[in-house]
């Protein structure tokens, strides 16, 4: 099969795993060792980007107290069940450093400290998004699932992943497929040709 890396991975409405229930990934690696994804369109309830960096303790108080409300207040994702206590950063290739992996489009991802710093602090990319824990999947895993209907892929759209509202991207990556899907018009029955 064809790498998948830097597309969108959307499931179908039937999910029998909860925890990925109306979830849109984001695939940042996939290949013969199989593959890896953020999930982009669920929130961790209660966290927010302070509370990372406060935790972290990568300022001074003084600086912390500096940080734009609007970073402070940022959503956190729960990028997915996997090392869900290590975070990883997707955010516009304008800011990189030399832990920082291209993905798709313009997107990179980091996953060290350096670039936390950077958004609250300066130089910051332009756009990012801030995910604690991530999806893995052995080799052919992803593939069987792909084959049992699982899941729907769709090209990878900046637009999604930065200017969406996080709540509305489930239906936006379906209608990106054809304006006539949504969860109601999907099957669950796989079709093979």
């Amino acid at each position: 099969m064809k790498s998948l890396e830097g597309q969108f991975l959307v499931a179908m409405p039937d999910m029998d795993d909860e925890r990925f229930a109306e979830s849109v990934i984001l695939l940042v690696g996939h290949g013969e060792e199989g593959a890896m994804g953020l999930v982009v369109n669920h929130e961790l309830a209660n966290l927010r980007f302070a509370d990372i960096i406060d935790e972290l303790d990568l300022g001074e108080a003084d600086n912390l107290i500096k940080v734009p409300d609007a970073i402070r207040d940022r959503a956190v994702m729960r990028g997915g069940p996997v090392e869900k206590g290590r975070g990883f950063v997707l955010h516009s290739s304008d800011y990189e450093s030399g832990n920082t992996y291209p993905v798709a489009g313009g997107v990179s991802l980091t996953a060290t400290l350096d670039v936390l710093k950077a958004i609250a602090f300066g130089p910051k990319p332009t756009s990012s998004l801030f995910a604690l824990g991530c999806c893995g999947w052995s080799p052919g895993q992803l593939e069987d699932e792909l084959a049992n209907n699982g899941w729907l892929t769709v090209p990878f759209s900046r637009a999604l992943l930065f200017e969406t509202p996080v709540e509305d991207r489930y239906e936006a990556a379906l209608a990106s497929l054809n304006d006539n899907i949504n969860r109601a018009t999907l099957s669950p029955d796989a079709g093979h040709a």
